[in-house]
């Protein structure tokens, strides 16, 4: 599975790791993903999702009906 948060579409970037010599090679910085489950009042079942730290604290801020709906305007999560 991909490694991209649902609720805010992060993914991972692309940058160097610098040796003490300073000579460069490529890496990645992936997000901080957790798979959590949440329950949907409206449609009385539970849902995983795969977010990231931001997308949970997001989700506590908001609520998981605004984040989801603000998520799918967005493009970032489908078929929930």
């Amino acid at each position: 599975m991909s490694k991209i948060c649902q609720v805010t579409g992060k993914k991972a970037m692309v940058g160097n790791n610098v040796s003490h010599s300073k000579r460069r090679t490529k890496r990645k910085f992936y997000p901080n993903l957790f798979v959590k489950k949440y329950y949907l009042p409206e449609e009385d079942r539970w849902i995983s999702l795969k977010v990231s730290a931001a997308g949970i604290r997001l989700i506590s801020k908001k609520g998981i009906t605004t984040a989801l709906k603000e998520a799918k305007e967005k493009g970032y999560v489908e078929n929930f």
